[in-house]
């Protein structure tokens, strides 16, 4: 079934990676290239926030408040200290993920929508607070109003770039190494463990899985993760401000993308973010301005088809396709295999 399931994301993944490599070649406009870089952004948020809770089987809604922190600490280390935003990626994301155990330590003992509820209300809270905060304790935070990341001439130093293709490679690869982490978990002892806690939580604590503490492992990950995919928002639009990186919008996209993509999937959230997104785009850029309101019907008349048709997510039905040729090939991989 392992080999199965690889072989099925090789076929969907790898397509899917070299027509994004090769893109940028021939799209020009200023435009499709931004769209394109939202995209993969949103797929590399829904795959961080699959991470834990696509494997976990909780349903967190609170996932902005660990972009949004992690995106502060970034932009106020450079242009408070003058820190390269590469190293502040790094200490926004860490940052993020020590935020996450003191929110996840109480709200995984809360199960269904109560442990939802609870991750919105953090999130809140602490955006709210952001929002009504000019200055603490010295550090500029000029509430909703929000931060400006001053241009630099440091170029790739200052994670700042005259174009968007270097963003567009930037996110990318960011996508390429969150896969491969959620890979590496669906392998590890970690991955199993949040299964069966998925699965059956009380059959996975009688065999001695503690259903708190591996949950919290996977969420630090997931808030790690996420804190950078923020600060690289924050440094796209060299712009943060609590509304637009905290706000609960950003939580429920990337929710939303992996569940109806397929959340417990490597190449689900990828997938739900290359349909909604698009579409989320072009009927708000074709219709919002002619018909009030339109682009929101049509997007959510996408989403109930999704969750209509595709109960499991998009992936489900791609998976049932492939299934049989990723049978063919572990049936004849398994002859040489015996031989070795």
């Amino acid at each position: 079934m392992k080999s199965s399931r690889t072989n099925i994301n090789l076929v969907l993944g790898m397509p899917l990676l070299c027509a994004a490599v090769v893109l940028p070649l021939f799209v020009k406009d200023s435009y499709v290239l931004h769209s394109l870089v939202m995209v993969l952004y949103f797929a590399y948020m829904a795959s961080a926030w699959n991470f834990v809770c696509g494997y976990v089987g909780q349903l967190s809604l609170g996932h902005s408040v660990f972009a949004g922190s992690a995106g502060y600490v970034t932009v106020l280390l450079f242009t408070g200290l003058g820190l390269s935003p590469w190293l502040g990626m790094c200490a926004g994301g860490l940052a993020a993920a020590l935020l996450a155990v003191c929110i996840g330590y109480p709200t995984f003992k809360l199960k269904g929508p109560y442990f939802t509820l609870t991750t919105i209300a953090f999130a809140e809270i602490v955006r709210i607070w952001v929002e009504n905060t000019d200055e603490f304790l010295g550090i500029p935070l000029k509430g909703a109003q929000g931060l400006v990341i001053p241009p630099s001439a440091g170029g790739w130093a200052a994670f700042q770039f005259d174009g968007k293709v270097p963003y567009y490679y930037i996110i990318l690869a960011m996508l390429v190494v969150m896969l491969l982490a959620t890979l590496a978990l669906e392998r590890s002892r970690l991955g199993y463990y949040l299964k069966a806690i998925r699965g059956d939580e009380a059959a996975a604590q009688a065999v001695g899985v503690s259903t708190t503490r591996y949950p919290l492992i996977a969420l630090a990950i997931s808030a790690f993760m996420t804190g950078l995919g923020g600060a690289f928002y924050a440094q796209f639009f060299r712009y943060i401000n609590p509304e637009r990186n905290m706000g609960l919008d950003l939580s429920i996209d990337a929710a939303v993308m992996a569940i109806v993509g397929g959340q417990g999937t490597i190449i689900g959230p990828v997938i739900g973010a290359f349909v909604l997104h698009p579409v989320s785009e072009l009927a708000r850029t074709y219709f919002a301005g002619r018909f009030l309101g339109l682009d929101l019907v049509i997007y959510g008349l996408v989403l109930i088809g999704a969750v209509l048709y595709f109960p499991k997510g998009i992936v489900g039905p791609l998976e049932r396709l492939l299934q049989p040729r990723a049978r063919r090939a572990a049936t004849v991989d398994a002859p040489a295999a015996r031989k070795a």
